[in-house]
């Protein structure tokens, strides 16, 4: 029912399409902030903001950090927008098919996967030292905490909102099945992080990881019936890498506790493709024990139809 319920709003394709322009405008101007900044900086050499390297250098990394979340604050301001004056929809009904968001489900998504990335990335730690340096200050460790605990949560759920959200709901009513919504969207997630600098690093082989995540968090959606779970694994997993380790060349270059000092070029097949066909697969598997989910071929590849009852109001 979470992409079903879309019904009972109004869901022309057109308004899903303004839609979708109006979070894009929401970003843009909350990036306004970074081009002042650079603008007032007075010695920016212009011809060279597209190398995020240079662009990372302007300024301080917490300012920096805030500079890089701060759009997707106006996405998400957006896109709450768009949805209840485009469609009369509620936010309820965009993250979950429940009568309420269960945040029970948010919680535990956030502290096991918190647990786990932090126990494996430790295990690698104590395992390499050499490729770790100990980075901690704790000034600006502590800004930077601040900033991540209340803007990584708002820029992970932006993307859940909009990827596994409002453009699952929107593509699956007008298509009317789910494996397409679910393809779709993974792949445009995963596409849209091809000017990260770690694809400049590793290459377009990281490109299997970012479209491998959206599938999965995709695939937890639609087998949860809700954006619970994802929002949660999304925000531990970008706010425990923006506290713990961080490196030169990845997109968070933070104040962490760990500077990463390995040379990206010689990372190996594995460390792309174990999370994606090995760490994620299991995920799933414990989320579908817990929350005993069944009928995966309908959940996940069925169609899409209107509910029985003949109720296509807007929602309150």
């Amino acid at each position: 029912m979470y992409i079903a319920q879309v019904y009972k709003v109004l869901h022309d394709w057109w308004r899903y399409i303004i839609g979708t322009i109006l979070v894009i405008t929401g970003v843009f101007i909350f990036s306004i902030p970074h081009v002042v900044a650079i603008v007032m900086k007075g010695d920016a050499d212009f011809s060279r903001l597209s190398d995020i390297d240079y662009l990372m250098s302007l300024f301080e990394p917490n300012l920096n950090f805030v500079f890089l979340l701060l759009p997707f604050l106006g996405g998400l301001i957006a896109l709450f927008f768009a949805i209840r004056l485009l469609h009369g929809q509620t936010i309820t009904s965009l993250t979950t098919a429940r009568p309420k968001i269960d945040w029970k489900r948010i919680w535990f998504a956030f502290f096991f996967w918190g647990i786990v990335s932090v126990g494996l990335a430790f295990i690698d730690i104590l395992g390499n030292p050499e490729d770790y340096k100990w980075n901690f200050d704790i000034k600006s460790f502590a800004i930077l905490a601040v900033i991540a605990i209340v803007l990584v949560p708002i820029q992970t759920s932006c993307e859940e909102y909009l990827f596994r959200g409002y453009l699952m709901q929107g593509i699956g009513v007008l298509v009317k099945n789910k494996w397409v919504p679910l393809l779709i969207t993974s792949a445009v997630f995963g596409l849209l992080h091809i000017s990260n600098p770690e694809v400049d690093k590793l290459g377009p082989i990281i490109m299997i990881y970012y479209i491998g995540t959206g599938l999965f968090l995709g695939i937890i959606t639609l087998m949860d019936d809700g954006l619970e779970l994802a929002i949660g694994f999304h925000a531990a997993n970008n706010l425990f890498t923006a506290l713990l380790v961080t490196a030169d060349w990845t997109a968070f270059q933070t104040h962490s506790i760990y500077k990463d000092l390995s040379d990206p070029s010689v990372m190996g097949f594995t460390e792309i493709i174990i999370p994606v066909f090995v760490i994620f697969p299991i995920l799933i598997l414990i989320f579908a024990k817990k929350y005993k989910w069944n009928n995966w071929y309908e959940r996940l590849l069925g169609k899409v139809e209107k509910p029985l009852e003949d109720n296509y109001k807007v929602l309150d």
